[in-house]
C-alpha cells in the first residue's frame, strides 16, 4: 500500500510583515518577476517601504489616509519566509479591498500544488483578518495561468478585461500639434467632488459600480492627505496634473483626466481618463490636452488603460497607432464566500438557536380586556349546560315541590 506524501504546508504560519523580512521578500520577488505593470508597481512600493519603513510604521498606528499602507502578511515555514501577500483599501470607506500582489517561493515550498496551498492560506488570512472588507478585487495578467488558478480557487470571478496601451513620444508630439477644443476645461478641487462622483458613476456598468462602491468622499482630499501626497511626489520625483470638462447646460462633468508625470525620465508617464458615455467625442480632445502637458516634461512614452466596456476608447487608440502592452483581468470576490468558510455555518445551526433572539425575555403581561374575555366563555358554558323548554319562551322550568 502506497503511503500519502507528507503535508508540509501544515507547519506554515501567517504573521504580519516586519522589517527583517525585506531581504527574503526581495529574493522571492526576483525569482517570480513577470515584468507586468502590477509587478513593476509592486517593486516600486517595496523600494519605498525599504526606504521609509519607520515613517510608514508610525502612520499605521493612528487613523490617517496612509494608515493601511503596510497591510502585508508573510508565510513562514521552519523559520524561513516562503510567501507574502500585500493588500490595500480600494475606497475611502474600506468596504472594498484590493489584493496588490501574492508572491510564493516555489523552490522553497517544493512544488506548484504546495505553492497554491500557501497562496490560498495567505489570501484566506486576509479575508478573515480584514473584517470590514465586503468585496475583494484583484488584477492579474491573462497569461499568468498559475496566479489565475490561485484566485479562481479562492472564489474570484472575472469582472472586466483591461488593456494597457502605450503612446510613443513621436505619437504624443504629433497629437500636441493641434489645439484641443475644450472651452470649459477646469482644474480639480474638493468643490468638484460631487461632479466627479457623478461622472464616475455613469461611466461604468452597474456591477462594477457596486464592486467599487465609491462615494463623494473618495474624490476629496484632506489636508493631511494632500501633504503626504506632495511628499510622495517629491520622493518619487513626479508631478500630478488633473482637469475636467464642465457642461454648462447640464451642470455636469463630462470628461476627466489625471496625469502622473515623471520628472527624471526613468519611468513612463501614466494617464487616467474618464469620459461620459454620451460624449465620446471628447477622447481626441482630452488626449491632445494630455499630450500638450507631457510636452513640457522629459521625453517618455505615456501609458493608459482601457476596459472591455469602453469600445470607443479602444477604437480611438487603435486609430492613432497606440501599442498594446498588456492584457489583464479584473476579478472580484464577494463577502458571501465567507459563509462556506466559516466554522459555524447557517445550515449547522438549529432553528431554536436562530429564533432565540426573537423569543420574549419575560412572561407577557395580560391586557385590560383579558379578564372580561375569560368570563364570557364561562357564562356561555353555563347557558349551554341548562335545558330549555320550547313552550316556556326561553324561561327555565320551575323545580317540582
Amino acid at each position: 500500500m502506497n503511503s500519502a506524501p507528507p503535508q508540509t504546508t501544515s507547519t506554515v504560519t501567517i504573521r504580519p510583515f516586519q522589517y527583517r523580512d525585506l531581504e527574503a521578500v526581495t529574493r522571492i520577488m526576483d525569482t517570480s518577476e513577470t515584468g507586468t505593470a502590477n509587478s513593476i508597481e509592486a517593486t516600486q512600493r517595496l523600494q519605498q517601504l525599504r526606504r521609509w519603513y519607520g515613517l510608514i510604521k508610525c502612520l499605521s498606528l493612528f487613523p490617517n489616509p496612509f494608515q493601511h499602507s503596510l497591510s502585508a502578511y508573510v508565510a513562514e515555514q521552519e523559520g524561513q519566509v516562503c510567501g507574502m501577500v500585500q493588500v490595500s483599501p480600494f475606497n475611502r470607506t474600506r468596504s472594498t479591498w484590493k489584493v496588490d500582489q501574492v508572491w510564493v517561493d516555489r523552490s522553497a515550498i517544493g512544488g506548484q500544488t504546495l505553492a497554491m496551498d500557501v497562496g490560498s492560506q495567505l489570501l484566506r488570512h486576509c479575508f478573515q483578518t480584514i473584517w470590514e472588507a465586503r468585496t475583494w478585487i484583484i488584477e492579474v495578467n491573462v497569461n499568468d495561468s498559475e496566479t489565475l488558478a490561485l484566485y479562481r480557487q479562492n472564489g474570484f470571478q472575472t469582472l472586466a478585461h483591461l488593456t494597457y496601451w502605450e503612446l510613443s513620444p513621436e505619437l504624443l508630439q504629433e497629437l500636441a500639434e493641434r489645439e484641443p477644443d475644450l472651452p470649459n476645461l477646469l482644474p480639480v478641487s474638493n468643490a468638484d467632488a460631487t461632479l466627479l462622483h457623478q461622472l464616475d458613476t455613469v461611466s461604468m456598468p452597474p456591477l462594477i459600480r457596486q464592486v467599487f462602491d465609491r462615494h463623494v468622499t473618495d474624490f476629496k482630499s484632506g489636508i493631511m492627505g494632500s501633504v503626504m501626497r506632495q511628499m510622495r511626489h517629491w520622493m518619487n520625483q513626479s508631478e500630478q496634473v488633473r482637469g475636467y470638462v464642465f457642461e454648462s447646460q447640464r451642470k455636469a462633468a463630462i470628461g476627466y483626466y489625471e496625469l502622473q508625470l515623471c520628472r527624471h525620465g526613468q519611468r513612463p508617464h501614466n494617464a487616467d481618463i474618464t469620459v461620459h458615455p454620451a460624449y465620446t467625442w471628447l477622447y481626441p480632445e482630452l488626449f491632445t490636452q494630455m499630450a500638450k502637458v507631457v510636452r513640457d516634461f522629459p521625453t517618455q512614452p505615456m501609458r493608459v488603460a482601457s476596459t472591455d466596456y469602453q469600445p470607443e476608447r479602444e477604437a480611438f487608440l487603435e486609430r492613432i497607432g497606440a501599442t498594446r502592452m498588456e492584457h489583464t483581468l479584473m476579478m472580484s470576490r464577494s463577502v458571501w464566500h465567507k459563509l462556506r468558510e466559516s466554522r459555524f455555518s447557517l445550515d449547522a445551526r438549529q432553528l431554536s438557536e436562530v429564533l432565540q433572539g426573537f423569543q420574549p425575555a419575560r412572561q407577557p403581561i395580560p391586557g385590560r380586556f383579558s379578564l372580561l374575555e375569560s368570563i364570557r366563555p364561562q357564562a356561555a358554558e353555563k347557558t349551554e349546560a341548562q335545558p330549555i323548554d320550547p313552550n316556556s319562551n326561553g324561561a327555565t322550568p320551575p323545580e317540582n315541590s
